[in-house]
């Protein structure tokens, strides 16, 4: 697991590498949550997930804590670059309809 991130104007964009699982999830909440506390002035967060190879439940739950602690701060967030595996477990679990595809 390897986590990245770019700030620009308006957005700050986190970049997921590797498992985003169980054994991952601990870790890149740490990791996630420091990088959105040092930019909590950003306009909107991009979570791009086009360098995961594996995402599951434990994957949509981390997303979803990152998402409310966003919106304590009005600020919107979105997932791109899901891959096919991904997309499967973000739609079913209806993560779309708070954090839609950028």
């Amino acid at each position: 697991m390897e986590i990245k991130y770019k700030k620009d104007a308006r957005s700050t964009t986190i970049y997921v590498y590797g498992e985003l699982d169980e054994c991952s999830a601990s870790s890149a909440r740490v990791i996630m949550d420091k990088i959105l506390n040092d930019n909590l002035e950003t306009s909107k967060v991009i979570f791009d997930l086009s360098g995961l190879s594996f995402m599951d439940s434990t994957g949509i739950g981390l997303l979803i804590g990152r998402y409310k602690k966003l919106k304590q701060f009005n600020i919107p967030s979105y997932i791109s670059g899901a891959s096919v595996g991904a997309e499967k477990v973000i739609e079913l679990a209806g993560l779309y309809k708070i954090m839609p595809k950028f």
